[in-house]
């Protein structure tokens, strides 16, 4: 039998990496490698913006059963919608270095494509920090939700491409993918 494993060794590991200026580069970072969570106490309240997108692949079998809204569980698309609103709103609780923001708006949608949708999560604020891991986190829980409810009928579906579109505000400033 194999002895058991001790989680807080394996999480700590005994030698540290060789001291490297990686504070410079990674602001969750700081001076001897460890994670840190950013102090933004003194950055300028602004108003913030970010978009997400990813998608959701789909087999022609599942999507039509969803576009005639015979899904047993429900309506994917619509609770798919609120849990990415609930998700973005959650993100601090899900992402260890996050800060809580006030959230002034978030949209999820859901786009029909022909193997699947695309999803597109417009996240807002005015507070000291960004918006973007909302965002980012609307459309990962929205597609989450899809597959959810879907998987009894396609267990093929692929999550994918969630990546940021586009963000202003802060100090970094405006961001679009091109």
């Amino acid at each position: 039998m194999r002895p058991a494993l001790d989680y807080r060794q394996m999480a700590t590991p005994k030698k540290r990496p060789p001291k490297r200026p990686v504070r410079a580069r990674l602001s969750h970072v700081n001076a001897d490698g460890s994670a840190r969570m950013v102090d933004v106490g003194e950055k300028a309240v602004t108003r913030r913006e970010a978009v997400a997108r990813g998608t959701i692949t789909i087999a022609p079998d599942a999507l039509a059963l969803i576009r005639s809204g015979r899904i047993a569980k429900g309506d994917p698309l619509q609770t798919a919608r609120l849990a990415g609103i609930m998700a973005a709103k959650r993100t601090a609780d899900l992402i260890p270095l996050c800060h809580p923001l006030p959230l002034s708006h978030v949209d999820v949608e859901l786009l029909a494509r022909d193997d699947g949708y695309d999803i597109e999560a417009v996240a807002r604020t005015t507070a000291q920090t960004g918006v973007e891991m909302e965002a980012l986190t609307a459309v990962a829980v929205a597609a989450l939700t899809v597959y959810d409810m879907v998987k009894a009928v396609d267990k093929t579906m692929v999550i994918g491409e969630i990546r940021l579109m586009q963000k202003t505000g802060g100090r970094s400033g405006a961001y679009r993918r091109k």
